[in-house]
């Protein structure tokens, strides 16, 4: 099996270019599939070679029991990869994924914050400490960019065009695109860069460009943390993610193009990107709830 799994990693990586994110997840649910195996009395490999899509079904019904819609179509998205990649290695004839269906997904709309609230949350930031400068600087691009978590962590010096206010990241899938960030950003990223970043930088990480501590690579984890820290100090309640949410919102409320959004997004599929005009029809909805009344008394008066 240890063949067999690092024989699929190296699938993942060199063939399907998947990245570093995606394999991790993938690995890690076929793990568990493999556990379940070992659970149920099967013989791992011989079972790998006579699966059929029964015996999936059965598991991801075992599944269902403990996790959601979003984590059970991970967990298919997975298996429909595994069983390919056991396909191309002559270990198998067939996919016994590919005809597993998807769970439908309700439609979830993202939260937002106002512009009120997301500055309301920044100016909480303790810029008289270095970390909390680098903090602040860190939320100011994500919002004005509206990237990812992960495409603010890997950001290399080389990455930002003041010039241009031009960032470049890698998303999903390692697809580069480039983003764009506004003045205030660009305020907070060059303090950043003449005061901050040259007290963390060592030679650990010459090339990142958000530093913790000893000059290594900052992490999503510890970008996570200190998000939260400010959300409670505030009484936000909000997650990181919503401010790249807030961000896609905001410019479609202003009349962005749907495709243009999708593009500074970097979502490969328009319809994820549409998610955002049901938010936006959302708020409406509630504004017209909260006003509707008072507008309809003074028309009367």
């Amino acid at each position: 099996m240890k063949d067999i799994l690092a024989g699929y990693r190296s699938f993942l990586l060199a063939l399907e270019r998947r990245s570093s994110l995606t394999v991790q997840t993938y690995l890690g649910e076929i793990r568990i599939f493999l556990f379940w195996l070992r659970e149920k009395g099967h013989d791992q490999v011989k079972t790998l070679r006579d699966a059929d899509t029964v015996l999936l079904t059965d598991y991801l019904e075992d599944r269902r029991k403990t996790i959601g819609p979003r984590s059970v179509a991970k967990a298919v998205t997975s298996l429909r990869s595994f069983f390919r990649y056991l396909c191309d290695e002559g270990l198998r004839n067939d996919n016994p994924a590919a005809i597993l269906e998807m769970p439908r997904r309700s439609l979830k709309l993202p939260p937002v914050l106002s512009r009120q609230k997301i500055e309301v949350l920044l100016e909480a930031a303790d810029i008289s400490r270095p970390l909390g400068l680098r903090n602040r600087t860190i939320y100011e691009l994500i919002y004005s960019a509206g990237l990812r978590v992960s495409e603010a962590v890997y950001l290399n010096t080389a990455d930002l065009f003041f010039d241009e206010r031009i960032v470049r990241v890698k998303g999903k899938g390692n697809k580069e695109r480039m983003a764009i960030f506004g003045d205030e950003a660009a305020f907070w990223l060059k303090r950043y860069l003449s005061e901050v970043r040259p007290l963390l930088a060592k030679q650990l990480h010459p090339k990142a460009f958000f530093l913790a501590r000893g000059g290594k690579r900052l992490s999503r984890k510890a970008i996570w943390k200190n998000y939260a820290l400010l959300a409670l100090i505030t009484g936000t309640s909000s997650k990181l993610h919503t401010l790249r949410h807030s961000f896609a919102t905001e410019l479609l409320a202003g009349g962005a193009d749907l495709r243009q959004v999708q593009e500074l997004l970097g979502h490969a599929d328009l319809s994820t990107t549409q998610i955002y005009t049901h938010v936006d029809v959302s708020m409406l909805r509630e504004n017209h709830k909260k006003f509707l009344p008072v507008l309809g008394l003074a028309a009367s008066g």
